[in-house]
């Protein structure tokens, strides 16, 4: 498809800004969200149809306009062609996520994750979703593994309404319990021993709240999947790096524990990587 996008475009671009043409783009339900170099909308509507050319499904294109940033994890979005509206339905692993993009952060790229993460997960286990969005992880997971119970944790207010509202659809609202906050103060409060297995899929905010994921997890130990941001140039490994952060932080903690996997999950930039490590923790001292 990137080809084909390429293709199409290069009847109506110069080949200069051709090669300006961002490879990829996010396809949530039907809406598109492109990338624009350096914030440059000037071709965008040409991207924007052929894209709808491309994928018939597609109503709507929105270029994204600034990072994704703060505690809300939203990003600014100008309608380049089709519906103007925010709202959509995204379907994934059998079920369907209602998503404000504007509002909410949502990423189809972290769907191979979802999948890999549910795999891993056991009958019966009890999870803690530290930072859930709109609840993918916490539902597909409660939606797949039998006898699951999830705890989904969320500060941003419209991503718990969605939250909230994916659980009904899915029919899960026996197995996940929404909950609006901050996720230090709620796992600090409310599920301290909780946990077999805990989520960090937020990787601004991961390594600062690793001492809650731990003592979220029962005092036998469990897994924490941690997920990073990790600058690496072509002799480093961003995997190892992150290694090295985050056994620095369970080091101070006291804690017995392996790092059982590790892998890049995806590039986010020229010499930037997101990273995710599956952590086991045994034995947890009676401190936590």
């Amino acid at each position: 498809m990137k080809k084909r996008l390429r293709e199409k475009l290069s009847a109506t671009l110069p080949h200069e800004e051709l090669g300006q043409v961002y490879n990829s783009f996010d396809i949530i339900g039907d809406i598109a969200i492109i990338k624009c170099p350096k914030g440059n909308t000037k071709n965008a509507e040409a991207i924007g149809k052929q894209i709808m050319s491309i994928h018939r499904g597609v109503k709507t294109v929105f270029a994204q306009t600034s990072p994704i940033t703060g505690d809300f994890r939203v990003r600014k979005l100008k309608l380049i062609t089709g519906e103007n509206k925010t709202i959509t339905k995204h379907k994934e692993a059998g079920c369907i996520f209602k998503v404000n993009v504007e509002k909410c952060y949502f990423s189809p790229r972290l769907s191979h994750e979802r999948a890999r993460i549910t795999g891993l997960v056991n009958s019966g286990e009890t999870v803690v979703n530290m930072f859930s969005g709109v609840g993918c992880f916490s539902v597909i997971i409660a939606k797949t593994v039998a006898q699951t119970k999830v705890f989904s944790i969320d500060v941003n207010p419209n991503a718990f309404h969605y939250m909230q509202e994916n659980v009904r659809a899915n029919r899960v609202h026996d197995r996940v319990i929404p909950m609006l906050g901050d996720a230090r103060t709620i796992v600090d409060a409310k599920l301290q021993g909780a946990a077999d297995r805990v989520l960090m899929p937020l990787p601004e905010k991961a390594l600062e709240c690793l001492p809650s994921a731990v003592s979220a997890l029962k005092r036998g130990g469990g897994w924490i999947h941690y997920y990073d941001f990790q600058h690496a140039r072509t002799s480093d490994d961003p995997v190892e790096k992150t290694k090295t952060k985050v056994a620095e932080k369970l080091d101070s903690l006291c804690i017995n524990y392996a790092f059982a996997f590790g892998r890049i999950v995806r590039s986010t930039g020229p010499n930037w990587y997101q990273t995710v490590l599956d952590i086991q923790v045994v034995d947890l001292p009676s401190k936590f």
